[in-house]
């Protein structure tokens, strides 16, 4: 008698147990959709140092694509959500795009900058032109999440073209409203969930922090990040607001990077056998020469740190993927909110 009880609540269950899966399948993102520079970027930059050594020698131990020794924030996010990486848009004719799309290609921002690829704008006119193609559906770009991130090849192209940082809350300004008009173009594509990064602190990186021999971050540059973010965020607001629900949300690479490089660096105080956080691991050996250059006999001109997993800076502006799986190990709780 209680066999066969358990066996009828079993059969009575059975519908809401399939019904409560659903639900969270559709709750959850499917796909994934990437926008932005190299930090994201996992294969569109064909020509690039990402495509040649010593990229990828810790992942996936040859040159694939990323800006990095192995994995970039895309792997991690995609990890999240429990799907492969979206393929590179670069290889469009070579995969399938079942779990979304990447068109971030690196070296670029929101305007045009020194490299000479598509900006966000044109990554996503590709987007939607895939749209009009009906590569994917109305329920597809509502259950998959979007990744914009993107800003800081903006402010070293106005950097260098300038020359002077006078200007520069001028310039902010006129950045994020950009990156309002591209948040807002996306959405109405029909995406349901967009996550837009903070500005990483770019005093921080070691382009930057060399000037300090590698001992600290630049905070006057840093305040360029935190005032970029403090705009992004109210603008972040005012678009959940004038659209009556909250489809954008932002991911603190910020508070993320500055929080690892911070126990890192406390870590080595304690073991100075420690590699420096704010020193890059691939780094070049006389001018001229940068992470992955060779002379013109082929000779290699750069350096390699001992040990590439124990360090946070691949090269002088991105993370190893030690960097990154720290970063992300920061962003991990917040995501499951976000998403």
């Amino acid at each position: 008698m209680m066999k066969q009880n358990q066996s009828t609540i079993t059969f009575l269950l059975l519908p809401l147990l399939l019904i409560l899966a659903i639900s969270t399948e559709v709750e959850g993102a499917n796909k994934l959709f990437v926008f932005g520079d190299s930090y994201v970027d996992t294969g569109n930059f064909l020509n690039s140092g990402s495509y040649k050594p010593p990229s990828g020698v810790t992942y996936p131990g040859t040159p694939a694509g990323r800006f990095s020794d192995g994995r970039v924030l895309t792997d991690y996010i995609a990890s999240f959500l429990k799907i492969d990486p979206p393929t590179p848009f670069s290889l469009k004719n070579s995969s399938n795009f079942q779990n979304g799309i990447n068109f971030a290609y690196g070296g670029t921002g929101f305007f045009k900058t020194l490299v000479d690829g598509p900006n966000v704008s044109v990554q996503i006119s590709s987007f939607e032109q895939q749209i009009q193609q009906n590569a994917y559906s109305k329920s597809d770009l509502e259950a998959s999440l979007v990744l914009v991130n993107s800003g800081a090849n903006d402010y070293t192209t106005f950097a260098l073209k300038n020359m002077s940082f006078l200007e520069i809350q001028k310039f902010t300004e006129s950045l994020v409203k950009e990156v309002s008009v591209n948040l807002r173009r996306i959405q109405s594509l029909g995406a349901g969930k967009i996550i837009v990064t903070l500005l990483q602190p770019i005093g921080c990186l070691p382009t930057i922090s060399v000037a300090d021999g590698f001992l600290s971050c630049i905070d006057l540059l840093n305040l360029v990040s935190t005032n970029h973010n403090k705009l992004i965020l109210q603008n972040v607001d005012d678009l959940n607001k004038e659209i009556g629900k909250p489809v954008f949300k932002t991911l603190d690479l910020y508070n993320s990077f500055l929080t690892t490089i911070q126990t890192m660096q406390k870590s080595r105080a304690e073991n100075p056998s420690l590699m420096n956080p704010l020193e890059p691991c691939c780094a070049k050996d006389s001018a001229g020469f940068n992470c992955g250059k060779v002379d013109d006999k082929g000779e290699k001109r750069y350096s390699l740190c001992e040990k590439p997993e124990l360090s946070f800076f691949w090269d002088n502006v991105h993370p190893s993927q030690n960097g990154w799986n720290s970063v992300y190990t920061q962003l991990e709780s917040s995501l499951g909110q976000l998403i």
